[in-house]
C-alpha cells in the first residue's frame, strides 16, 4: 500500500508538469489550423473548419522543402562528426595514458561550462577572418562555418557520456580480441562501439536535438535562403509589420515533428544509456 501511495503521489506531482509542457504544443497545433483573422479570437482546441492548407502553404510559400533538406543534411553531418570524434577521443582517454591526459580531459569537459552566447562575438570574428560567413557567393564555406562550431561544441559532451562506458568495459575483452588478431581500431570498432550503443544513442539524440533546434549560429552565418535550416527559415513568416501566425505555427509543427519521431524510435536506447550512465557514475 505504501508503494502504491508513493507512486500515486509522484504521478500527481508529475501531472501539472506534463500539462505545462504539453499545453504550448497543443496551442501551437491548434493555432496552425486557424486563419490569421481567428487565431486570437477562436479559442477552440480543434477549430471548425480546420485549415489544413496552412501546412501546404508553409511548405511551399515558406520554401520549407529547401529548409527541411538543409536541416537534414546539417544534422546528419553534425551527428556523424560528433559521434566519430567523441568516441575516438573517449576511447583514447579511457585506454591510453599519456602525459597531460587528465589535464586535457578536464579542459575539454570544462568547455561545457562556457555559455554559448558568451562566445558568439569571438566566434563571429574567427569565422569572418576565415571567410566562413555567408557573403553571397559560394556555398561550401558558409556551410562549413555552420557545421564546424557545432561539431566542436558537441564533442566534449560526447566524451563526458562515452568515457565512463569505455572505462566499465573489461580489458580482458580487448586482450582476447587482440589475441585473435584485432588491432587497436579493430577492437574499437568490433568490441567497444557495440557495447557502448546505449551511450552512443544518448549522444546521437542530444546532438540531433541541439543541431535541429539551432538558431543563433544560423542567424549569424547565413544570409541566403538556399543555405538556411528550418529554424532560421521560420523568420520568413515574420514581417516588419505583420506576422502570419497560422503559417508560422504550421511551420513550427513541421519543425518539431521529426524530433518527436526520432525520440519515440530511440527512447529505449536513451533510457538504457541514461540509467547505465547513472549507475557507472
Amino acid at each position: 500500500m505504501r508503494r502504491v501511495a508513493v507512486h500515486a503521489g509522484s504521478h500527481t506531482l508529475c501531472l501539472p508538469v506534463a500539462i505545462s509542457c504539453l499545453f504550448p504544443l497543443g496551442w501551437m497545433i491548434s493555432s496552425s489550423l486557424k486563419t490569421q483573422q481567428t487565431v486570437f479570437t477562436d479559442f477552440s482546441v480543434i477549430p471548425m473548419p480546420a485549415h489544413l492548407e496552412n501546412y501546404v502553404l508553409a511548405w511551399t510559400k515558406g520554401r520549407f522543402g529547401v529548409y527541411f533538406l538543409n536541416s537534414l543534411g546539417y544534422t546528419a553531418a553534425i551527428v556523424f562528426g560528433v559521434l566519430a570524434l567523441s568516441s575516438l577521443a573517449a576511447y583514447a582517454f579511457s585506454r591510453f595514458s599519456f602525459k597531460g591526459s587528465n589535464l586535457l580531459h578536464t579542459l575539454l569537459l570544462s568547455t561545457m561550462l562556457v555559455p554559448v552566447p558568451g562566445a558568439f562575438v569571438a566566434l563571429y570574428l574567427l569565422l569572418n577572418q576565415l571567410g566562413l560567413i555567408d557573403q553571397g557567393s559560394g556555398q561550401f564555406l558558409p556551410r562549413l562555418g555552420y557545421l564546424l562550431p557545432q561539431i566542436n561544441g558537441g564533442v566534449p559532451f560526447g566524451i563526458f557520456i562515452l568515457k565512463p562506458f569505455f572505462d566499465a568495459i573489461p580489458k580482458e575483452l580487448e586482450e582476447s580480441a587482440k589475441v585473435d588478431g584485432c588491432g587497436v581500431l579493430g577492437v574499437f570498432w568490433h568490441i567497444m562501439l557495440p557495447l557502448a550503443t546505449p551511450a552512443l544513442a544518448v549522444v546521437a539524440l542530444s546532438t540531433t536535438l541541439a543541431a535541429w533546434n539551432e538558431f543563433l549560429l544560423a542567424y549569424l552565418v547565413f544570409s541566403r535562403h538556399e543555405l538556411m535550416p528550418l529554424q532560421r527559415g521560420l523568420l520568413a513568416f515574420q514581417g516588419a509589420h505583420l506576422t502570419d501566425y497560422p503559417l508560422l505555427m504550421a511551420g513550427m509543427v513541421i519543425t518539431v515533428l521529426p524530433v518527436v519521431l526520432i525520440y519515440l524510435v530511440m527512447q529505449r536506447y536513451i533510457i538504457q544509456g541514461i540509467t547505465a550512465g547513472a549507475l557507472k557514475g
